[in-house]
């Protein structure tokens, strides 16, 4: 962004300071036109599930030009990106002061070619900052540097980009998130009495940097109970995120397994059919520990009714205002500040340090899931507690 001179920046502030003091108030005058050029401070403490925050950044419109797009990937991996990451981006540029002309919001349905036209398409069509989830990292380095040679800056969002040409990354820590879902497997395990865990341990999909990290966070946890014989690793999966699938590579290891009695699973959308499978052999409520991740409708009642020891919960509405801030910053041409970026990734292609803006996610059971996803209204009691499940809330103190 190109700065005015300093003779023609400050002709307005001693102008204003000279019509104030007429008027006996120079000096609160002046300083505020000064402040009003100042560009605006914001840290992710007052990110909250008002959006108010966002206000702040509305200075920051005049500033910059052209349009902000965001592109999620799919609406089957998980239901997050059509219930909440859409309408909470949506929400975000909204309060933060953007018109319609000025962002775009789109999902790519599981398809890399159309994740990449809708970039090469909104990058045409004046977007100076593109916010991209990949589908995987293959389509997402192909953006980024077709972005790249046309001036765009990229922020990775959710997922990071293997060899990529991003310039921040937004997200929660995910390896913490596969520590949530360690630990909690552990406490379970203890709750339910499982005396003699013969473990299968199941992941995402490989191609999927974040699954890595949730991976390499329960190893953490994990690894040394499985050393010391505490409990035994049966097994473990290929990975992948399409649930139909892991239901396949689950019954394929009980099938080849028999003593299988316990499952890490990452998230609740791999967890279900798994959980429909294990109801339909008999198995028993709170008999067979099984975790999961994202607070789902079906994870939570999955808690709720004793075949999941619980989720890992990842307040969505503030990595989605997170993404915007860092958009508005870029598109002004300012460097978001360190309020905001609070952390670093390495990028394990490249092994490039990537400014980053890392949050942090929650481990949910039935004694928080009320001060926590139905307090967000992340999933409205009103859903949850139906049918079966309205005796399990009323126990969980939801009303």
């Amino acid at each position: 962004m190109k700065h005015p001179s300093k003779t023609r920046a400050i002709a307005p502030v001693v102008t204003a300071g000279i019509v104030a003091a007429a008027f006996g108030g120079g000096a609160v005058a002046s300083a505020s036109v000064r402040s009003a050029a100042k560009p605006p401070t914001l840290s992710i403490s007052q990110f909250n599930r008002t959006f108010s925050a966002m206000a702040k950044l509305k200075p920051l419109v005049a500033m910059g030009s052209g349009m902000i797009a965001a592109i999620l990937p799919d609406t089957v991996t998980s239901t997050r990106y059509t219930e909440f990451d859409a309408p909470y981006l949506k929400r975000a540029f909204q309060t933060a002061g953007l018109k319609p002309s000025q962002y775009v919001v789109q999902n790519a349905l599981g398809s890399t070619s159309t994740q990449f036209t809708d970039a090469q398409a909104d990058i045409t069509k004046g977007t100076k900052v593109l916010i991209i989830d990949p589908l995987d990292s293959g389509v997402g380095a192909r953006i980024e540097l077709y972005a790249k040679a046309r001036g765009v800056k990229v922020i990775d969002y959710d997922r990071l980009t293997l060899g990529g040409y991003r310039t921040y990354y937004d997200s929660f820590n995910n390896v913490v998130v596969g520590n949530l879902i360690g630990k909690g497997f552990q406490s379970c395990v203890a709750a339910w009495h499982v005396s003699k865990p013969q473990v299968v341990e199941m992941y995402g999909a490989p191609t999927d940097n974040n699954a890595t990290l949730f991976g390499e966070g329960y190893n953490q946890i994990l690894d040394p109970l499985f050393k010391s014989g505490k409990y035994t690793l049966v097994t473990s999966t290929a990975g992948t995120w399409t649930p139909d699938v892991a239901e396949t590579e689950f019954q394929q290891a009980v099938t080849a397994h028999k003593n299988i009695n316990s499952a890490v699973i990452p998230n609740d959308e791999n967890a279900a059919p798994i959980i429909s499978y294990l109801k339909n052999l008999g198995v028993k409520p709170r008999t067979f520990p099984i975790t999961g991740q994202d607070a789902t409708l079906t994870g939570l009642q999955n808690i709720l009714s004793g075949y999941q020891c619980g989720t890992v919960y990842k307040p969505i509405y503030l990595e989605a205002q997170a993404a915007v801030a860092l958009g508005m910053y870029l598109r002004a041409g300012l460097t978001p500040p360190a309020t905001l970026v609070n952390g670093m990734t390495t990028d394990p292609k490249t092994h490039k340090r990537v400014p980053s803006v890392l949050l942090k996610p929650e481990w949910v059971t039935t004694s928080n899931m009320a001060s926590t996803v139905i307090a967000d209204n992340f999933v409205p009691a009103s859903q949850l507690c139906t049918g079966t499940y309205v005796s399990e809330c009323s126990a969980a103190g939801i009303k």
